[in-house]
């Protein structure tokens, strides 16, 4: 069993590059539909903007599982539940890559779901845990570097591969990712046992902190705010800039590269000033969705804009996670969890509205919409975290966090 001593060793950044590793797949996973919206509509004779409800059912289905799966793993060792999530993985991208109808395709989907659950709850936690004291949020970057690097690669990839070969190959290619991940994982990783995973009576003492309430409400108002346009984009952009099928792809590559300068910035300006990061990149974010469509109208200022709104949404994720870190220290594992499933109901509703704003309004009117609810999320941040450090003055307490 591994001490606390030897979790912290430099050995322990091997176990980090491989959580980041993960990471990257699961994200190139959870996205890659939007990139192959077109070619999963021609096969199973729908319309893409049909197939994107397929984020919102995948979405509200991690909301859902996140917090029961959590309660009911929190007394498994890391190492073997990341393994077993792995291993369940697999298998539903396996039935995704074989799926002849849209029922099957979402009972793979569901599938990766659940292990998308179980593997975001414990791996920001993890990734804090394994880094030495002052290197936490160098820790957290590393996992935002995967995302980022899914966004850059896995999803353009994923869109490469599925046009050359057909979507199907698409998800088998990252079972076998996943496959090599799992290997890593056994390998780097030390024997973890639960810590800080929290309870039931958890969540109460959550319900009693206004400042983290506060912010997972911010998560849903952000996260539903940016997937309206987001989980359009290919669409969006094909029918405002008339972009050709490379074009797109080079939108999406710019849109992945933007978040590793965010979690460089993240690093080195969050620390020192986390109340300000964090309600600068919900502005950035607001803004940028309420002129993403003159912004689409040329190729130029439509890349620009890209690279700051992909920014933006790294930035805000990596805030977000290292204050429910700092506020929940209790019960890291389900406080992370919650937010991860809050986050996914979001990602949903914004699939869902931005699908019917694009029906009723059509394709460039979702970053305004968009725009206009993360105009409501800025005005929130900006209370709660007023109250925040007017109380944290009035009665100084010492939280552990990320530093």
């Amino acid at each position: 069993m591994a001490t606390p001593d030897a979790v912290s060793s430099s050995q322990s950044w091997w176990g980090v590059w491989a959580l980041a590793l993960t990471a990257f797949i699961f994200n190139t996973t959870e996205f890659v539909p939007v990139a192959l919206l077109g070619a999963i509509g021609d096969s199973l004779h729908m319309q893409p903007t049909d197939v994107g409800l397929m984020l919102t059912i995948y979405a509200w289905a991690v909301a859902v599982v996140s917090l029961p799966l959590t309660l009911v793993t929190r007394h498994v060792e890391r190492r073997r539940l990341l393994v077993w999530a792995l291993v369940a993985f697999i298998v539903s991208h396996i039935v995704t890559g074989i799926a002849w109808n849209f029922a099957v395709l979402m009972a793979g989907r569901l599938g990766i779901a659940c292990a998308h659950a179980v593997f975001w709850s414990i791996s920001v936690p993890l990734a804090v845990r394994l880094a030495p004291s002052d290197r936490k949020s160098r820790a957290l970057s590393m996992l935002a570097m995967g995302t980022s690097i899914a966004m850059v690669a896995g999803i353009p990839l994923g869109r490469v591969i599925g046009e050359a070969f057909g979507w199907r190959v698409t998800f088998l290619i990252i079972a076998g990712a996943a496959g090599i991940a799992l290997l890593l994982l056994r390998a780097t990783l030390p024997e973890l046992p639960s810590q800080g995973a929290g309870s039931v009576g958890s969540i109460g003492v959550f319900l009693r902190k206004p400042a983290l309430v506060a912010l997972y409400a911010i998560t849903v108002l952000v996260v539903s705010a940016h997937f309206t346009s987001y989980t359009y984009i290919e669409p969006f952009v094909q029918s405002v800039n008339h972009a050709s099928s490379s074009r797109i792809t080079y939108v999406l590559i710019l849109f992945g590269i933007a978040g590793m300068p965010a979690a460089i910035c993240f690093n080195r300006v969050y620390p020192h000033r986390p109340d300000d990061f964090l309600l600068a990149s919900i502005v950035a974010l607001s803004g940028c969705l309420l002129i993403l469509f003159p912004c689409a109208l040329n190729i130029v200022t439509l890349s620009v804009h890209t690279l700051v709104w992909g920014g933006a949404i790294v930035c805000f994720g990596l805030a977000m996670q290292a204050w429910v870190l700092k506020l929940a220290p209790e019960g890291t594992d389900l406080a992370v969890s919650i937010f991860s499933g809050l986050y996914n109901v979001g990602i949903g509703a914004g699939a869902l509205l931005g699908n019917h704003i694009a029906g009723d309004f059509g394709l460039p009117w979702v970053g305004t919409f968009g725009g206009v609810v993360g105009a409501f999320a800025v005005g929130l941040a900006w209370l709660a975290l007023r109250l925040h450090a007017k109380r944290a003055m009035a009665e100084p307490t010492p939280t552990a966090g990320v530093q």
